[in-house]
């Protein structure tokens, strides 16, 4: 960016810093992300919505629903579009919804998982990994409990509070009754 200066009353002030205070912060972006984000899976916090439009249960290769890790929380349940794993990171589209269970049973949407192979992503990337929201998507090797190829993957606590951030894995307060 070429600075340019000017003299107001003797002293060279620079054009740039009299318009910082106009700049949006850096978080203005990741802002509005979210509210993107948000707005395209509203229609989604339950299930059966999320099923007219393409998402299906995700299991993993022991036949598990409800994704949990002793000491750390759970992720809950997926329902992932297979159509939405080609390669793109789009914040409208989430390859998965990812549900938690509430009192009565039911399923709540918790957080989107933004979800890319490594070999996809390498193809138009070939260093880095990508990112959402301000934050770096997590790797994933082959040998994985889903039986995938290794995978860059973001979780993204939009619609249930995660105390241990909103752009981790897990989460404390979600839980898995037992064989689910």
């Amino acid at each position: 960016m070429m600075r340019t200066t000017r003299t107001l009353g003797g002293i060279a002030v620079a054009v740039a810093a009299l318009l910082a205070p106009l700049t949006a912060p850096a978080t203005a972006g990741t802002a509005h992300q979210v509210a993107v984000a948000k707005a395209a899976t509203q229609d989604f916090t339950r299930p059966a919505a999320a099923k007219k439009a393409g998402y299906g249960l995700l299991k993993d290769a022991a036949g598990i629903a409800c994704i949990d890790m002793k000491g750390m929380g759970g992720m809950g349940i997926h329902y992932a579009n297979g159509s939405l794993v080609d390669g793109k990171i789009q914040v409208r589209h989430p390859e998965a919804l990812v549900y938690r269970f509430v009192r009565n049973g039911h399923l709540k949407l918790a957080a989107l998982e933004y979800l890319v192979t490594r070999a996809a992503w390498r193809a138009n990337h070939p260093t880095g990994r990508p990112e959402l929201f301000g934050h770096t998507f997590n790797f994933t090797p082959a040998g994985n409990r889903f039986g995938l190829p290794p995978f860059f993957s973001l979780h993204a606590w939009l619609w249930y509070d995660n105390p241990a951030g909103t752009y981790t894995m897990w989460n404390p307060r979600v839980y898995c009754p037992k064989g689910i």
